[in-house]
């Protein structure tokens, strides 16, 4: 079974940025093997989809809403994926959660970006 958590949320001025991380516990195969994404849920919306990455880093996809700005990576012997988040915005404001891109595993607690204006 896997286990997902996420780390790096803060508060921040827009324009500024922050880092996340997200460690899948478990298989080390199990998480190579798929493509990873990164979702938010801000306070009275339904999650959603940010960015993902294939097994390989090779292929990522983006949000409209956040392309250009933030960049999704990824460390398979480390089972860990990343979100680099630059010139945030006011409305980049969230949890952001980890998980597999058709979201496969639990949710972890995911981890709180403020961004303030």
């Amino acid at each position: 079974q896997v286990q997902l958590v996420e780390s790096g949320g803060g508060l921040v001025q827009a324009g500024g940025s922050l880092s996340l991380s997200c460690v899948a516990s478990g298989s080390s195969r199990t998480f190579s093997v798929y493509r990873m994404a990164w979702f938010r849920q801000a306070p009275g919306k339904e999650r959603e989809f940010v960015a993902a990455i294939n097994w390989s880093g090779a292929n990522t996809d983006y949000a409209n809403s956040v392309k250009g700005r933030f960049t999704i990576s990824r460390v398979n012997a480390k089972r860990t994926v990343y979100l680099q988040m630059n010139s945030l915005k006011p409305e980049d404001t969230a949890v952001y959660y980890c998980n597999t891109d058709d979201s496969r595993w639990g949710w972890g607690q995911g981890t709180q970006v403020t961004v303030s204006s």
